[in-house]
């Protein structure tokens, strides 16, 4: 890049300046990772809008690390963040506005310029996939009170003692809290719980008898309509929002609450069996987008280190075959597959979907006998051709 362009990216980019930031703390923004060394003071030419940013202080040797703390932020063009290292409690405070705007002058006449990372251009792509749904008001209605995203908030959660896998591993990293955290954290501040949409795992319904009472509980169409007419005033995209936002503040944001929160709107939307086909194809076109970046990105393997722990978690939860997960997606994959009438991008982007998880995970989804059903191979003379039945509607007919 000359330096024309550069220097172009800078002044209409956001920055990030952080100060007194101890060595060795890790520093992330969307999917990347930084190192603090003894000149880091910040991240510039940040693209303006939704953005994550999450911090985990280190032992002095860079060897251990705290529980990360994280927060969503939406940035204006050349916009200046500033926040400064509090030493007692290890996390990035506010400063008074004076001292912002100071700063802020600072950086847009390039004082701190040779200090400061740049943004990767290259991974904006990957952060926009797991983020697109992600607005302003999407944070301002589930994040938390004060913005602050951490695990070290949520020991309540885990009362009875984890049951997953997922559970455990997050229970275990909260025990590895470095002292110095643990006593900045040792009350959870309150209203710091997240506002998540309450999903219902069963429908319950006077008056109807144990047999319809089952049908509407095995298939959450029902549940779904009820739950977006009443929770998200019919907004689709609110609904995709929160999937997102639950799955970055659980995945960067290592929060318990996150995960539970991501796995009960999955389960909705994969426990439904009518709706894929007739009233929200297009929902669950997006949908399946969605979740397909998010493991795309999550389950990657190309690097390691410490600043990789979170996403070690995603896979030790996940790589079971009889995880719910696994369960769920083996029983929508032949749902889609098997449909008489599906539209064509949403029978596309399963089978891509099924593909991934069987690339990197090594799932198997076919059916093993003649009970189970049947499973064609894409070349098979006898595997369902899906053909256009009506263009004005972008509706398919597996044949």
């Amino acid at each position: 890049m000359d330096s024309e362009k550069a220097l172009e990216l800078v002044k209409h980019g956001a920055t990030l300046l952080f100060l007194d930031v101890p060595q060795h703390t890790l520093i992330g923004i969307d999917t990347q990772m930084f190192t603090v060394g003894p000149a880091f003071k910040g991240i510039k030419m940040i693209p303006p809008g939704i953005h994550f940013v999450f911090y985990s202080s280190s032992t002095r040797d860079g060897k251990e690390f705290s529980p990360t703390i994280g927060f969503f932020i939406d940035v204006a063009p050349s916009q200046v963040i500033v926040r400064k290292w509090n030493q007692q409690d290890e996390w990035l405070a506010k400063v008074s506005e004076e001292e912002e705007e100071r700063y802020s002058q600072a950086v847009k006449s390039l004082e701190f310029d040779k200090h400061l990372g740049p943004y990767n251009l290259s991974q904006y792509g990957a952060w926009k996939h797991l983020s697109n749904y992600i607005t302003k008001d999407v944070i301002e209605k589930f994040e938390p009170v004060g913005g602050e995203i951490t695990v070290i908030y949520e020991s309540a959660i885990l009362k009875g003692g984890p049951k997953t896998e997922m559970e455990r591993a997050l229970d275990e990293q909260m025990k590895k809290t470095k002292s110095g955290a643990a006593s900045s954290t040792t009350e959870q501040p309150k209203g710091n719980r997240f506002y998540y949409t309450s999903i219902p795992r069963i429908i319950k319904h006077k008056g109807i008898s144990g047999q319809e009472l089952t049908s509407l509980n095995l298939d959450k169409t029902q549940l779904l309509e009820s739950v977006l007419s009443k929770e998200y005033k019919d907004s689709e995209d609110l609904l995709l929002g929160e999937l997102q936002f639950s799955f970055v503040a659980f995945l960067m944001g290592q929060s318990l609450e996150s995960f539970m929160q991501w796995k009960s709107l999955v389960s909705l939307l994969l426990g439904c069996t009518e709706a894929p086909f007739q009233t929200r194809s297009e929902l669950f076109t997006k949908f399946i987008k969605v979740i397909y970046h998010q493991l795309k990105y999550g389950l990657q393997k190309e690097s390691s280190g410490p600043e990789m722990g979170v996403l070690a978690l995603l896979d030790d939860s996940w790589l079971a075959s009889d995880s719910f997960l696994h369960l769920l997606c083996k029983d929508f994959f032949a749902l889609v597959e098997e449909a008489s009438v599906v539209d064509g991008d949403l029978l596309s982007w399963t089978r891509k979907f099924k593909e991934l998880l069987e690339s990197r995970l090594g799932w198997e989804f076919q059916k093993k006998s003649d009970v189970d059903g049947i499973y064609f191979d894409e070349d098979d003379e006898y595997a369902p051709v899906v053909e256009m039945l009506d263009e004005s509607h972008g509706d398919y007919m597996a044949t």
